[in-house]
């Protein structure tokens, strides 16, 4: 299944992304699809629902907006420098064990928001990422079957304001908590049809210029290393996302000089079999 939430901020309803590519409202199966659904067996159910259900579905209007396909999580933990490119590129050693830094829950939108250039920055940033979806309460699990506990897979744009991560206290969820600095999506696909995470083409082009192009592969640390190592220092609940890293081709590490994002600048970014994203960046308003 691919599942999508639609409508103005703060009013999102559940859907999913139908076999034909048509986006269809499942606001008549009365959940959304947040901590609750995943905690009490709702992929499953949903999947028995659509079975019966799917048919008589109406479709979304072509210009509805998308949100998040998950209702904000309890938390998104990211992981840093887990592509050794990136690692090289950001000046930075090869970590030994994964580098974790938390994104506030605040900052996550829809794939085709803006990108909020905060107030006063001057080094904000993109960031391809696969997102993993935790699935079922996941506490000192083990890496064999850390699998068990995934629901499914988003792209996620890891935006970053460098001086902030970097230069103002060395607190890296300083430069990654902004507003809109996490679009998720455009969809959740279930697990099931992700044959192998481990091997998708990940890119990002900034104004139609390609920038990042790597694989899910050249991760150092893998999903499952992941859960295992995550959830020994703190309990992951269902919905909670998990940003796997990034791989060269960011705005810090460009030759000879470093590029930064400017309101009106286009990110679009995609990872295979999970869909595209694109957003623009503009100055944030409230700023």
């Amino acid at each position: 299944m691919k599942l999508i939430r639609f409508g103005q901020i703060g009013q999102e309803r559940p859907g999913i992304q139908a076999a034909n590519g048509d986006y269809l409202d499942c606001s008549s199966f009365g959940e959304d699809w947040n901590e609750d659904f995943f905690n009490n067996n709702g992929l499953e159910r949903l999947k028995i629902w659509l079975e019966a259900n799917e048919s008589t579905l109406p479709k979304i209007p072509a210009d509805s907006r998308l949100g998040s396909p998950v209702a904000r999580p309890s938390k998104i933990v990211c992981i840093g420098l887990n592509y050794l490119k990136h690692a090289e590129e950001s000046g930075m050693a090869v970590p030994e064990v994964p580098i974790i830094f938390m994104k506030a829950t605040s900052s996550l939108c829809g794939p085709f928001d803006p990108i909020y250039i905060p107030k006063n920055s001057v080094q904000t940033d993109w960031e391809v990422e696969l997102a993993v979806v935790i699935g079922k309460r996941a506490k000192y699990v083990s890496k064999e079957n850390a699998m068990d506990y995934v629901a499914g897979y988003a792209l996620h744009n890891d935006v970053s304001e460098r001086d902030f991560q970097l230069r103002h206290g060395g607190q890296w969820v300083k430069g990654k908590s902004a507003d809109n600095f996490a679009p998720l999506g455009p969809t959740l696909v279930t697990k099931d049809e992700v044959s192998d995470p481990h091997n998708l083409r990940l890119w990002l082009k900034l104004n139609d210029e390609l920038l990042q192009d790597s694989n899910t592969s050249d991760l150092i640390f893998d999903i499952p290393t992941l859960i295992e190592h995550l959830s020994q220092y703190m309990t992951l609940l269902p919905g909670d996302v998990i940003s796997t890293g990034t791989p060269s081709g960011v705005g810090l590490g460009l030759k000879p000089e470093p590029r930064y994002l400017k309101p009106g600048d286009v990110v679009e970014l995609g990872i295979d079999g999970l869909g595209i994203s694109k957003q623009v960046a503009m100055n944030d308003p409230e700023a």
